[in-house]
């Protein structure tokens, strides 16, 4: 078994993560924490294979978690779980070793596959000796490597619900379907069923608003 070890301060999103890591075949949860000092210590009193990073924690960015745990001779693998799109920031993230690097809010299929591709990866360089040669070496680096789709529903598209993501993300009162259609551009049909599939995925949380007359309204509210 792979033992993970999460590092995310936020606890809802912790619990999520712990959940994730547990329905994954030949992984399991070592320990969660919420800082960069306990996910040290953890690693110094613990045996962890992988740590899921969260890079913006109360105490200190998860890249100086990678530099001291380099520091102190761990060769822990790290993938990092963050909303740091800063590319100096991705570029630093490769120079301190992080194996992989997957964006938040994210889905339980997007985290299964980077974890899967991961594991690929630890059995393609476990056995001791040498690669018989380059191509062994090139099947190594290219098992970290995963698909340019995810895995979406048929009519669903990555672009859009990027674009949906994005607008949630910039909006923490929440979003109506028809609030959110008219930020991406599109039908408010379309935007309900991205939103409906975030919420379905626990990325998002309905929230019913009742106005002056009629049904409530369902709004959408980032919850990763």
């Amino acid at each position: 078994m792979i033992r993970v070890l999460v590092v995310e301060d936020e606890p809802v999103a912790a619990e999520a993560h712990r959940v994730y890591v547990e329905r994954i075949a030949g992984f399991t949860v070592a320990g969660v924490v919420h800082s960069g000092g306990d996910a040290l210590r953890f690693c110094e009193r613990e045996s962890v294979d992988l740590v899921l990073l969260d890079f913006y924690l109360p105490d200190t960015h998860g890249l100086a978690v990678c530099r001291s745990l380099r520091a102190a001779g761990n060769p822990v693998d790290v993938i990092a779980v963050t909303s740091a799109r800063d590319l100096a920031v991705v570029k630093a993230a490769v120079s301190v070793g992080v194996v992989q690097y997957l964006l938040k809010p994210f889905t339980f299929a997007s985290l299964r596959e980077k974890l899967e591709r991961y594991a690929e990866f630890r059995q393609s360089v476990g056995q001791a000796g040498e690669a018989t040669g380059q191509a062994a070496i090139d099947r190594a680096f290219a098992a970290l490597r995963t698909s340019d789709q995810q895995s979406l529903p048929k009519g669903m598209s990555v672009q859009t619900l990027e674009a949906i993501t994005e607008a949630l993300a910039a909006a923490p009162e929440g979003l109506s379907a028809g609030a959110a259609a008219t930020v991406i551009g599109a039908a408010r049909v379309t935007a309900r069923r991205y939103l409906e599939y975030l919420a379905d995925n626990g990325l998002a949380q309905r929230e019913p608003r009742y106005g002056q007359v009629g049904r409530p309204e369902v709004w959408y509210r980032p919850k990763i």
